[in-house]
C-alpha cells in the first residue's frame, strides 16, 4: 500500500467501478473495494484484466450496502478519505420486476452508506452516483441540475430518494457529498443485458456467421451516451472541489437506439435493418423518451469535458466484442 490517499468504492467490480478504480490507483490511492459475499467469482476475478501494478494498489473487503454495521466496520477499519457509492440495482427492466429488491438496494442501501459514514465520525467525502433516469417523463430539455423529476421506473424513483437523501444529510449534519446526476455512458466493460453491449455483441457474433439477428425493443429511445472512461474522471474532480455540490455529467447529444445499431453494423460493413427486430418484451411498462444532459457547470466549475465521441465509443465497444470473440471461436 502506498502513503497517499484512500478511496473505497462499492460496486467496484461493475463498469464504473472498473475504470474509477483504475483512475485513482494512477492518481496514487490505494483503492478498497466493498464486495458482497456472495458475488460471483466473475464479479470478483473482473479486476484481474488490469496491471499487476494496478493490482497492487486494490483491496477487496467483504460488506454489503443493505447491511450499516458491514459498512460502519470497513470505514472505521479502512479510514478513506473519500467513497464513492457506485453499488446499486441499476437495470431498469428488473427494476420493473423487483421493485422491491431494487428500493432496498438502490434506495436504502444508499441510505444505509450515508449513515455509516455519519457514525463512523471520519472526514470522508462522498460521491453519489445519481441517474438521469432520475428525470424520467422530462419536463425540459436539455435537462439540468434544477429540472424537476418525474421518475418512470423504480429504479429510477429509487435514485430519486437516494439523491435528496444526500442532500438531506449534507444540510443536516455538515457531511461532504456530492452527487454525479450521469446520463447513459458505457463502453466496452458495460453489462451484457444493457443495451448498447447487447448491439455490439450481437454485432460481432453476426458478422462472425454465429446469428443471424438481434431483438431489441424501442429503437426511437433518444439517450445521452457518453464514454464511462470520462465520467469517472468528473466522479473524481467533484471530490476535490472545496465544497460538494451536485453536477449534471452528460455529453449534450442525444442519439436513438436506432443510431446506435447503425453506427455499430457499418463499423462491421452491415446495414442494420438486415439484422434488428422489434421484439416489443423488451418495451418499459412506462417509456423514457428522451433524455439530453445540459453539463454547463461541470465544465466551467470542474473544467470536465468529454474526451470519447459517440461514434468513437460504438466502434470502441464493437472492435472489443469481435476481439473478444476471436479469442474464444
Amino acid at each position: 500500500m502506498s502513503d497517499g490517499k484512500t478511496a473505497l468504492i462499492s460496486g467496484c467490480t461493475g463498469q464504473d467501478g472498473f475504470y474509477l478504480a483504475e483512475l485513482l490507483v494512477s492518481k496514487g490511492y490505494d483503492v478498497v473495494g466493498i464486495v458482497r459475499r456472495t458475488s460471483g467469482m466473475e464479479n470478483r476475478t473482473r479486476l484481474n484484466s488490469l496491471p499487476q501494478s494496478v493490482r497492487d494498489h486494490i483491496v477487496l473487503k467483504d460488506g454489503d450496502i443493505t447491511d450499516t454495521s458491514s459498512l460502519v466496520h470497513i470505514i472505521k477499519e479502512t479510514a478513506p478519505h473519500e467513497l464513492y457509492h457506485l453499488a446499486a440495482q441499476s437495470h431498469v427492466k428488473v427494476s420493473f420486476e423487483q421493485p422491491q429488491y431494487t428500493a432496498a438496494v438502490t434506495g436504502l442501501g444508499t441510505l444505509n452508506v450515508l449513515e455509516a459514514v455519519r457514525l463512523s465520525d471520519l472526514p470522508v467525502r462522498v460521491y453519489q452516483a445519481s441517474s438521469s433516469e432520475m428525470y424520467g417523463k422530462v419536463t425540459e430539455s436539455p435537462q439540468n441540475e434544477n429540472t424537476r423529476f418525474t421518475p418512470q421506473s423504480p429504479y429510477g424513483a429509487a435514485k430519486v430518494f437516494a439523491h435528496h437523501m444526500c442532500r438531506l444529510y449534507r444540510e443536516s449534519y455538515g457531511m461532504y457529498i456530492s452527487c454525479g446526476i450521469c446520463f447513459n455512458h458505457t463502453s466496452p466493460r458495460r453489462g451484457e443485458t444493457f443495451v448498447t453491449r447487447k448491439i455490439s455483441i450481437a454485432v460481432a457474433r453476426i458478422a462472425a456467421g454465429l446469428d443471424k439477428s438481434v431483438a431489441l425493443g424501442n429503437l426511437d429511445a433518444l439517450r445521452d451516451y457518453g464514454y464511462a472512461g470520462d465520467y469517472v474522471e468528473a466522479m473524481w474532480l467533484m471530490l476535490q472541489q472545496d465544497k460538494p455540490d451536485d453536477y449534471v455529467i452528460a455529453t449534450g447529444v442525444q442519439h436513438s437506439v436506432r443510431e446506435v445499431c447503425q453506427a455499430a453494423f457499418s463499423h462491421v460493413g452491415l446495414n442494420y435493418q438486415d439484422y434488428v427486430r422489434v421484439d416489443k418484451q423488451f418495451f418499459r411498462p412506462a417509456e423514457v423518451d428522451m433524455l439530453c444532459g445540459d453539463a454547463t457547470k461541470a465544465r466551467t466549475r470542474l473544467g470536465w469535458s468529454p474526451k470519447v465521441s459517440f461514434e468513437q465509443l460504438v466502434e470502441m465497444m464493437v472492435d472489443a466484442d469481435v476481439s473478444a470473440l476471436k479469442k474464444v471461436v
